[in-house]
C-alpha cells in the first residue's frame, strides 16, 4: 500500500537543504488521519481503507454517518477519502496515521485541485496568438473558424474553444521531501503544487520513483 494522508496547502517559502542550497518549498499540513473503515476482498470485493481528517460538530452529521463513525470509535471527520490497497489492509479501525509514515519516503505524489479561472477565451485558455492588434481588424482575441458549413455540419470533438478553465484534479509526481516537522504535522516538499492556499489535497508515497543511473 502507498502510504497516504489527507492534508491542506499552507503556502510556499524557502529553506536551506542538506547541501546548504536555498530551495523553494511548499508547506503541507498533512494529517493526522483516522481510519474510519477497512474494506477487504471477503466483505466488499476489494481491498481498501477509508481515512478521515478534521473534526466536524456532531449536530452537522446525519444519522447514517454518525453510526459509521461510532463503529470506528472516532470523532466525525470533515473529509473522507478511500485508498485502495493491493492486499488485505494491516490498518485497524480507529488507527491514527501521521506524517511519521513518510520518514523513510524520499519522494511523494500530490493530488490536488487546480485554481478555478472561470469562463475564459482561447487566448488565455490555450495560448492562441489572436489576430491583428490594429484598429478595424475586428479580429483580436477570437478563435477563428470552429466548424464546417455543410459537411459534416458539426464541430469536431476536442476542438479548442472558449470554456471553463481550471478547477480540475491534477497529480504532481515525484516531489522531493525536503524536511518533515512531526510535532506540527508539516511536510515541506520541493517545488510548487496545484491549488490555492488553504485547499485540500492528498499526499501519498510516490508511485513511479525514478531510479538513478548506475
Amino acid at each position: 500500500m502507498l502510504y497516504t494522508l489527507l492534508g491542506k496547502k499552507i503556502g510556499m517559502t524557502q529553506v536551506f537543504d542538506e547541501n546548504n542550497a536555498l530551495v523553494s518549498v511548499t508547506i503541507i499540513e498533512a494529517g493526522p488521519c483516522r481510519v474510519t473503515q477497512v474494506k477487504t476482498d471477503e466483505t466488499d470485493g476489494y481491498n481498501a481503507i477509508q481515512i478521515g481528517i478534521g473534526v466536524k460538530r456532531s449536530k452537522l452529521v446525519n444519522k447514517p454517518l454518525t453510526g459509521h463513525f461510532n463503529k470506528a470509535k472516532v470523532d466525525p471527520a470533515v473529509t473522507l477519502k478511500e485508498v485502495r490497497t493491493n492486499s488485505k489492509p494491516e490498518a485497524k479501525l480507529g488507527d491514527v496515521m501521521t506524517v511519521t509514515g513518510f520518514k523513510d519516503t524520499p519522494k511523494v505524489d500530490i493530488v490536488a485541485v487546480t485554481k478555478g479561472r472561470g469562463f475564459q477565451g482561447v487566448v488565455k485558455r490555450y495560448n492562441f496568438s489572436g489576430g491583428p492588434a490594429s484598429h478595424g481588424s475586428m479580429f483580436h482575441r477570437r478563435g477563428g473558424s470552429f466548424g464546417q458549413c455543410q459537411w459534416p455540419g458539426h464541430i469536431e470533438k476536442n476542438r479548442k474553444m472558449p470554456g471553463h478553465m481550471g478547477n480540475v484534479s491534477r497529480t504532481v509526481q515525484n516531489l522531493k521531501i525536503v524536511t518533515i516537522i512531526e510535532d506540527k504535522n508539516l511536510i515541506l516538499v520541493k517545488g510548487s503544487i496545484p491549488g490555492p492556499t488553504g485547499s485540500e489535497l492528498l499526499v501519498r508515497s510516490a508511485k513511479k520513483v525514478k531510479k538513478k543511473a548506475a
